[in-house]
């Protein structure tokens, strides 16, 4: 998240979408199926997510697109096990960072000294 968003007390569909990259459609499902789940919103119906909001959408993105669980499984896990599943999440997206460092320092590597 930027430091712009980061001042931001609440965010449009549109942002959180973005920042996972997954559909609009996707999140107004979820919200269906998380009872947890429940975005403000504006007297014309537009959603107003909070940071407390992204958060448990990270999860539920954790738990359905990378656990590869269905979105029932998902919602039970977080009711039972929530803190098991903030940190997993928090060491799968460690994991991703030292992947993408490595992946630079490999990449700088690789332009210091070329294969012939």
């Amino acid at each position: 998240m930027s430091e712009d968003n980061k001042l931001k007390l609440y965010y449009n569909i549109r942002e959180v979408a973005g920042m996972l990259d997954i559909p609009e459609y996707t999140l107004r499902f979820w919200e269906k199926e998380i009872p947890s789940l429940k975005p403000k919103k504006t007297s014309g119906g537009a959603r107003q997510y909070t940071r407390q909001d992204i958060e448990l959408i990270r999860l539920v993105h954790h738990l359905v697109k990378e656990q590869g669980l269905t979105i029932k499984a998902a919602r039970e896990r977080l009711k039972t096990s929530r803190r098991q599943v903030v940190d997993s999440q928090d060491v799968v997206s460690r994991l991703k960072e030292i992947r993408a460092e490595l992946l630079e320092i490999k990449s700088k590597l690789d332009e210091l000294n070329p294969l012939d």
